[in-house]
């Protein structure tokens, strides 16, 4: 194998593949990046075994040639020491080569690494996936709707179906839900489909955030394959492959009240740096618990109060309140989560009582919620 390449390209491909790439895992081989050049161009493929993503750079790319091919190959090299010398090279132009016994060559101006490579006929073959199940989806919505929630998700293995978001596909539409059991993520969407079947999937929240750092924000489609234990997201020159987790997921539309009894209508911007000065003070505390009540004349008030360190009280202007008085208490960082993923300036939050779970919505827009269960403090 020898090829010639541009060192901006193959740096944003190590990137993306690094983003699979684990130093704890039981198959050596996996440490390692696989490279492989063939007529079309150069193939970088990295995988933990959960996640996998194979990135291609094309021999050219609007008449700009980018990889020079002077013979196939494919080899696996060390992914820590590949990454960081790439990185580094002196000039834009990278050349590597397979020499006897699996001895890689890189070199870039005067500089010249030698690195010992593993055979790539042992790397694990990525998943065959029939294109069956395909739908389509816009990859700034598809970001926003990872965004908005993956961040709900559980970070214990007590309920390792839990980890994921919950995906339900049916009749166009995509509903997207996170939960760990003190709070829940929810974001709808419509989507192009060929697909006549329903769909009920798990994917593990670490597969989707890695995928939203790697692809572009633009409003190109990204297509996405559905099997029955792997998920394929396919955008240009990239495929990522995530496995999908066993088990069912909870029923979750249970948890979201049908009533209010009391709503309240506020600035998001407001609301959020209100809670964000109050957890100053909380965070030494227990849980890092904010306090929220109604007062008249549409002015809440948000406080913390630390025996050991001290109390910060501070009213904001609603919009409107409607409905009972209401003191409640709630987590300062879930709620910053929550006004964090929502998109609009102003909300609506929606109570059933101080020790019921309560839901934040955008003004005007059905497709996005949060849902909290408060903290008994009161």
């Amino acid at each position: 194998m020898k090829f010639i390449i541009q060192r901006d390209r193959l740096v944003q491909s190590v990137q993306d593949v690094m983003k699979a790439v684990t130093s704890r895992t039981t198959i050596p081989i996996l440490t390692g990046i696989k490279i492989t050049a063939a007529a079309e161009g150069v193939t970088l493929t990295g995988s933990d075994s959960d996640i996998s993503i194979e990135s291609f750079i094309p021999k050219e790319e609007a008449g700009d040639e980018i990889v020079e091919i002077k013979q196939p190959g494919a080899i696996v090299l060390p992914a820590k020491f590949f990454s960081e010398i790439v990185k580094k090279l002196p000039t834009d132009s990278v050349e590597i080569e397979i020499l006897g016994s699996l001895q890689t060559v890189i070199r870039s101006g005067k500089s010249e690494f030698n690195l010992n490579g593993l055979d790539a006929e042992e790397y694990p073959h990525l998943p065959q996936i029939e294109e069956n199940n395909k739908f389509h989806i816009a990859t700034d919505l598809l970001k926003a709707m990872i965004r908005q929630t993956h961040f709900a998700v559980s970070t214990s293995e007590t309920r390792p179906i839990l980890t994921g978001v919950n995906w339900k596909i049916e009749n166009g539409d995509l509903s997207c839900i996170a939960t760990d059991s003190h709070r829940l993520a929810l974001r709808k969407a419509k989507i192009e489909t060929e697909m006549n079947e329903s769909y009920n999937i798990v994917i593990p929240g670490k597969s989707l955030n890695e995928l939203s750092k790697i692809i572009d924000d633009t409003n190109e489609l990204i297509d996405i394959v559905i099997t029955e234990n792997q998920i394929l997201f396919k955008a240009k020159h990239l495929l990522f492959f995530s496995r999908l987790l066993e088990g069912n997921y909870p029923d979750t539309s249970r948890l979201i009240p049908s009533e209010s009894k009391t709503e309240i209508t506020v600035n998001t911007k407001e609301f959020l740096q209100a809670i964000d000065r109050a957890s100053l003070l909380a965070r030494e505390g227990r849980n890092n618990v904010v306090k929220f009540s109604t007062i008249t004349d549409n002015i809440i008030e948000v406080s913390s109060n630390t025996p050991e360190v001290g109390k910060v009280v501070e009213e904001i202007q609603s919009q409107s309140i409607e409905g009972e008085e209401l003191k409640i208490s709630f987590s300062a960082k879930y709620m910053m989560d929550a006004l964090k993923a929502l998109e609009g300036t102003d909300i609506k939050v929606s109570f059933t009582g101080a020790m019921r779970p309560f839901v934040i919505r955008p003004l005007h827009d059905e497709t996005i919620l949060q849902l909290i269960l408060p903290v008994r403090t009161y």
